[in-house]
């Protein structure tokens, strides 16, 4: 249980980061979890927030390794705190922030998950061929979801952004597509051919849907649900479901190692990373060289493929 005081500080940060970092819900909700779990700890052992100190946060993280915690997620929680108590520290209502001299722990070199080139075109072709064997009431969900895909591959945009796309967006060009990302930041994303014919062909089925009263939204991918269009959790279900039909694992296929197979293949194929990162919506570089690994493969490639030594290697050694 946490103390009012914590409460009405732990609201006020979440406040602050949706007012002036345009924070998404999902942030927030993130944020909130994680730092609930640190107050619930702290008040358990009877602090309050002025009296929290280095050896108490440090603590904290001790504990969730016990549980099992990946470094990963318990380096995401000593930011969150970190970032909280920076929040009181410019508010006055503490005088040091117990967090900001803490190491994180190790995440290590993480790889994205990714698939191949040969694999996601199965994937997209197997979404295709679905809409030739469906029933006619089911016609709409199998191009709806074609159209998903094939957006989400071309432009490698966050789920979030993909499924919360307003109507809008295609007005204009229909060669690009301006999305609004993350703290409100707008980029624009080419459309390729393949992706444009989806997304017609399902826009026509609807148009044909809202001629027989089939009623009008402000969502490009409208659906039944609290937020009005097609939820994340929607969508990777139905991905996995294709995934399936495609002969892929399942588990293997996500929405975000789509996003991971846009940029890994787009760096296989010469792509700039500072090129990739603007059309990732990364607001850092730093995000985006998770992939330098494609990067580095790509150099050894053409090292060998290209440089007079490792020709002269190759001889020797047939």
């Amino acid at each position: 249980m946490i103390a009012l005081a914590e409460q009405s500080a732990l609201a006020d940060f979440l406040g602050r980061m949706s007012a002036e970092r345009g924070a998404s819900t999902n942030t927030l909700q993130a944020y909130g979890r994680d730092l609930e779990t640190f107050l619930a700890f702290t008040t358990a052992e009877g602090l309050i927030l002025a009296e929290i100190e280095p050896r108490h946060v440090s603590a904290h993280l001790h504990s969730l390794a016990v549980d099992g915690l990946a470094p990963a997620s318990r380096a995401r929680k000593l930011s969150a705190i970190r970032q909280f108590f920076r929040f009181l520290e410019a508010e006055g209502r503490v005088t040091t922030n117990p967090a900001e001299a803490i190491v994180a722990p190790s995440k290590g070199r993480s790889l994205p998950k990714t698939l191949n080139v040969a694999e996601v075109d199965r994937l997209l072709a197997a979404a295709a061929a679905r809409i030739a064997t469906v029933t006619a009431s089911e016609r709409l969900a199998a191009l709806r979801l074609s159209a998903l895909l094939e957006l989400l591959y071309a432009t490698g945009m966050r789920v979030s952004e993909l499924v919360s796309l307003p109507r809008r967006v295609l007005a204009g060009d229909d060669r690009v597509l301006t999305i609004k990302g993350k703290g409100g930041r707008e980029r624009m994303v080419p459309l390729n051919p393949a992706a444009r014919s989806a997304v017609a062909a399902y826009l026509a089925e609807e148009a044909q849907r809202m001629q027989a009263g089939y009623p009008h939204s402000k969502w490009l991918f409208p659906a039944h649900s609290a937020e009005g269009h097609v939820t994340r959790q929607h969508l990777g279900q139905e991905i996995k479901e294709i995934a399936g039909e495609a002969g892929i694992d399942p588990e293997r296929v996500s929405p975000h190692v789509l996003r991971h197979a846009f940029a890994s293949h787009l760096l296989d194929r010469g792509a700039d990373l500072r090129a990739v990162q603007q059309l990732l919506g990364h607001a850092d570089i730093s995000t985006t060289q998770i992939y330098t690994h494609v990067l580095e493969e790509r150099l050894k490639k053409l090292v060998n493929e290209h440089h007079p030594l490792a020709k002269a290697a190759k001889l020797v050694q047939g």
